[in-house]
């Protein structure tokens, strides 16, 4: 029976590391997918005649992926959040 706690106390150390490393992993895929979407819509629209077709192409299609990578970390820092008991905004 004592040791069923000790396991427990010992799983529940390593999920809290196992949140917060996945909560800093993340935000900073949240911050760089930020920046990412920033540029690729600047090469897109308010910069397009500075830069070729085929970088506009690019920046189009990276928008889209961006977009995706950006949603999956917002959800993934929720989930880190959620796990760590703190407020999930």
């Amino acid at each position: 029976m004592n040791t069923l706690k000790i396991n427990n106390v010992s799983n529940n150390v390593k999920l809290g590391s196992f949140f917060e490393s996945l909560l800093f992993t993340a935000n900073t895929v949240l911050g760089l997918s930020v920046i990412c979407i920033v540029v690729s819509i600047l090469i897109s629209y308010s910069y397009a005649e500075y830069f070729s077709m085929q970088v506009q192409i690019s920046a189009h299609i990276s928008t889209i992926l961006v977009a995706a990578i950006l949603k999956v970390s917002y959800v993934l820092r929720c989930v880190a959040q959620y796990g760590l008991g703190q407020e999930v905004r």
